[in-house]
């Protein structure tokens, strides 16, 4: 069951967040910019790590900012350190899904020393200037094409490729890996409800590339980059790409899972996450 606190951002938002499972701490950024509970507790990954699950300002829990400008990614930096600070850890295991791994790849080029082990699941790998091309996500969608839904979804997705559609609820199936009804439940509960958060996050000046890539030569902290073979948004080509950016990385690739691998095969991804996280079961 979980616990929800809150704490002041520096610019004096307050933000909420979410403690589940008992065992060493796990930092835990959502994409989206989306309400944290989509995270669940990760498959069950609290049962051997005490997650702590961050609503990101302006969605959850979490109050809306004065400024909206703080909703860019480069600035929920400032959040996830304000966390740190708040629940006195020198330093922190940090997981981040989708969109919020842009966020915690740059937690950990701006702050190496805080970081013990970085976690990157469905990676985007915006932050260090990596772009997942229409011809990745071409060929991971083709390994779906036995699929009922198949016609209908690869035709949304080639028209959003060449910019003459976004029919993005006709491509949903193509994010897990079995388009049944807990993925359909989950499809509905994750959409973003804070569409001026997810405007701004990418907003110019969230992304610095370069400099990024330049400060995570310092990051000496072992990261694990884990995608699902069937993810279309975070193909596996370009997570093993982005895996070459750090000084010590592990790419999994999880069978025949989506960009939600904890919903599509919990057992193969908490197997994965603990091995390289650690942590043992409190149950």
């Amino acid at each position: 069951m979980a616990t929800y606190s809150a704490f002041s951002a520096t610019d004096g938002t307050r933000l909420s967040y979410r403690v589940i499972g008992a065992g060493e701490p796990v930092l835990c950024i959502p994409g989206g910019p989306a309400d944290s509970g989509y995270l669940g507790d990760l498959g069950g990954l609290s049962a051997h790590r005490r997650l702590i699950v961050l609503d990101l300002r302006g969605t959850g829990r979490s109050a809306v900012p004065q400024d909206v400008s703080t909703y860019r990614c480069d600035r929920l930096v400032d959040d996830v350190e304000a966390l740190r600070v708040h629940l006195d850890l020198p330093r922190v295991d940090l997981l981040g899904h989708s969109a919020g791994t842009n966020t915690a790849t740059q937690y950990a080029a701006r702050y190496p020393e805080r970081v013990s082990k970085l976690v990157l699941i469905g990676p985007s790998p915006r932050a260090v200037g990596l772009a997942v091309t229409a011809e990745m996500r071409r060929a991971v969608a083709q390994l779906r094409k036995g699929e009922p839904w198949f016609p209908a979804a690869f035709d949304a997705l080639q028209a959003i490729a060449a910019g003459t559609g976004e029919d993005w609820e006709a491509v949903a199936p193509f994010f897990w890996g079995r388009w049944d009804a807990a993925a359909r439940q989950h499809h509905a509960a994750s959409r973003p409800s804070n569409s001026e958060a997810v405007a701004r996050f990418a907003a110019e000046g969230a992304f610095t590339p370069e400099a990024t890539r330049a400060a995570l030569a310092s990051c000496v902290a072992p990261v694990l980059l884990l995608t699902g073979e069937f993810d279309v948004n975070s193909p596996p080509a370009v997570a093993a790409e982005f895996a070459t950016v750090f000084r010590h990385a592990t790419l999994v690739v999880q069978p025949a899972a989506g960009h939600y691998p904890w919903l599509d095969d919990p057992d193969q991804f908490v197997a994965a996450t603990t091995a390289f996280l650690g942590g043992h079961s409190h149950t």
